[in-house]
């Protein structure tokens, strides 16, 4: 049994609409990061060592997999619940470019959007993900083809990516107009999954 480790308003949110893709049986476990009591449950500090959500309990027949981080949570899911359907198997030759947008949230969208937020500019040169308009160049010319980053096949990395352009418009940080933007985001939302994923966030927070 999947055991996701969640809290309202943070990245937990894309591990529940990526566990909703799978279709598979899962628990969620309300695990408020800012309350220390919470900190001392011993399955959550075996999954995250820094105490940060998401994180994943997962009972398999080989024993218990624990593990935490949105990006390695999608991969480690796909690859074992929906291999070739939500992650390019190991030789298809489409497996690069997956992983590359993977993690290109963590490696690049979050660092770039906190530096739009706190104001400071970064030397495009010598930062690992250049600067906030470089990531959004990317971004931009990565989804000219669509309808998902990989083409016709919608993966894990488009809920990466989905759910990270979804809280950059909510906060204004994605060009407004931008139609391979919000078409993107329309079909991210359109997804039965995701908007699975939003109602019981909704009901969880409650």
């Amino acid at each position: 049994m999947i055991t996701l480790f969640w809290c309202p308003q943070t990245r937990s949110s894309r591990a529940l609409w990526m566990l909703n893709e799978l279709g598979e049986p899962f628990d969620v476990r309300l695990t408020d990061v800012r309350d220390p009591e919470n900190l001392k449950d011993p399955d959550f500090r075996e999954a995250s060592p820094m105490g940060k959500v998401p994180a994943l309990m997962d009972e398999t027949e080989n024993g218990t997999v624990h593990m935490a981080d949105s990006a390695p949570i999608c991969l480690y899911l796909a690859d074992r619940y929906a291999p070739g359907r939500l992650a390019p198997a190991i030789d298809d030759t489409s497996r690069g470019k997956f992983l590359f947008w993977l993690g290109f949230t963590p490696g690049a969208i979050e660092p770039a959007m906190m530096e739009k937020f706190i104001g400071f500019e970064v030397a495009r040169g010598s930062s690992g993900w250049g600067n906030y308009d470089q990531v959004i160049q990317v971004l931009n010319d990565g989804l000219q083809k669509g309808p998902w980053i990989l083409g016709d096949n919608f993966t894990a990395a488009d809920v990466m990516l989905g759910s990270s352009m979804f809280f950059m418009k909510q906060f204004g940080l994605l060009e407004a107009g931008n139609p391979a933007f919000d078409g993107y985001l329309e079909r991210c939302l359109a997804r039965p999954a995701y908007q699975a994923a939003l109602e019981r966030e909704g009901e969880l927070k409650k």
